[in-house]
């Protein structure tokens, strides 16, 4: 991931010197195991623990050997002495690298969980505050009947909290290590060495496996990041959508002195929001390679392995990144209430025809009948620009059978909000 869209936590996690003294945990952890099996002497672990990896003598190895374990094992063996001949004992490259790529799944995993409960707390507050704040509902972008902005947003509280239970349930898939040999076989080492070595690491062991631990988990771990991050790109597209010039009900924070284009001092635009959604076409993409990681050939192949080296940092830190400055844009985001309540009086009244057609029902009007009255008034409001409350209480029909006064009540807003309080009780908000 380039730095632009790299937060440094995220960044150190899939660093080169953070993943390969990833492997030297592994290593020191399956030595470990080995001294409870009586393999290695216990006289030995204290030298083995202290093995350092080295950069740039894994860089000179590597020129030559062309294969990162090798050359990593060089560089361990470089910092000790003879003792270096008991680490990978048993050992296939995969064991270590699948390992190490579990614990920095994880870990990256309980980051977003973390920047996730953040934004849900905002959104939150957000939606609690704006709870009755009315705006209109819009269906197939048309003015459809009045909501308010504080029930938009404990949709996507519902949405996020989701996410968060499927993103535990997929570090909890993703948690897992596999010390089990050339393909899985355990031929040179037994279970018991794979069991002990991952529960200091604080992983669960594969229950069965053969070169690698099977893709599935990593396509379910990606593919669970471009879900939240569609939900994310949901959002933002709906505050790109409220900020335009012709709507304006909310906008995102803009600092002093910053500038929307080059050319035109006027602009503030949603850049944020717009580079969320970009971002989630990226991480979208990246769940199509995870799943076609998932067939390789026999016990193992090495095309996953080329892909995986860009999706799942790169997956990971721009969620992460995403979540940073999407939460930004919540918390500060500008909401204009005078233009939400403007916009709803656009269509004159128009957002009360469905009241109008359920009371003339009540009254015992046939629904066709109903519908028809509603719609001719509607139709003539919406050509003329006329006032659909007016016209529709000079219709002899609708005169007829509701009152004035009854009728001019149908005509509150306040209507419209009468069970918020009951849907943010059923989400505990």
């Amino acid at each position: 991931m380039i730095d632009r869209y790299a937060l440094p936590q995220m960044k150190n996690i899939w660093s080169d010197e953070n993943k390969f003294n990833r492997w030297l945990d592994v290593e020191i952890a399956v030595c470990e195991s080995w001294v409870n099996e009586g393999r290695i002497p216990k006289s030995e672990l204290e030298a083995i623990k202290k093995a350092k990896f080295s950069m740039p003598l894994w860089e000179t190895a590597f020129k030559r050997t062309k294969h990162d374990v090798t050359a990593f094992l060089e560089s361990i063996a470089a910092s000790i002495g003879p003792e270096s001949r008991f680490i990978h004992l048993g050992l296939t490259s995969s064991d270590v690298w699948d390992t190490a790529t579990g614990l920095q799944l994880k870990q990256s995993a309980e980051i977003i969980l973390e920047r996730l409960d953040t934004f849900e707390k905002v959104l939150t507050k957000q939606a609690i505050t704006h709870k009755n704040t009315l705006m209109v509902g819009r269906t197939h972008g048309v003015h459809a009947e009045p909501t308010t902005f504080g029930f938009k947003l404990a949709l996507w509280v519902e949405e996020i909290r989701r996410n968060r239970e499927r993103l535990i349930n997929a570090k909890e898939i993703i948690s897992v290590g596999k010390i089990s040999g050339a393909v899985g076989t355990h031929a040179t080492l037994p279970p018991q060495v794979e069991l002990d070595a991952c529960k200091i690491l604080g992983l669960k062991a594969e229950p069965i496996s053969s070169q690698i631990v099977p893709r599935d988990r990593h396509a379910q771990f990606i593919t669970t990041l471009a879900l939240i991050a569609a939900s994310l790109e949901k959002f933002a597209t709906e505050i790109r959508s409220l900020q335009k010039t012709e709507v304006l009900e909310v906008e995102e924070p803009f600092g002093e002195g910053q500038t929307g284009s080059s050319a035109m001092p006027h602009k503030r635009n949603p850049e944020l929001s717009e580079r969320v959604c970009g971002l989630a076409r990226l991480v979208r993409g990246f769940s199509t390679t995870a799943l076609e990681n998932v067939a390789l050939w026999h016990e193992r192949d090495i095309s996953h392995s080329s892909a995986e080296r860009l999706i799942l940092p790169d997956a990971c830190m721009a969620l992460d990144y995403m979540f940073y400055i999407f939460t930004d844009v919540i918390e500060n985001l500008q909401i204009h209430e005078d233009t939400m309540l403007e916009n709803m009086e656009k269509t004159n009244g128009l957002l009360f025809s469905q009241r109008i057609l359920l009371n003339l029902i009540d009254k015992g009007l046939s629904r066709t009948d109903a519908y028809k009255i509603v719609q001719d008034s509607a139709t003539v409001s919406w050509k003329e620009k006329t006032d659909f409350r007016t016209l529709i209480g000079s219709n002899s029909t609708v005169q007829k059978h509701i009152p004035e006064k009854e009728l001019l009540e149908l005509f509150d807003y306040n209507y419209y909000t009468r069970y918020i309080d009951d849907s943010f009780k059923r989400i505990g908000l």
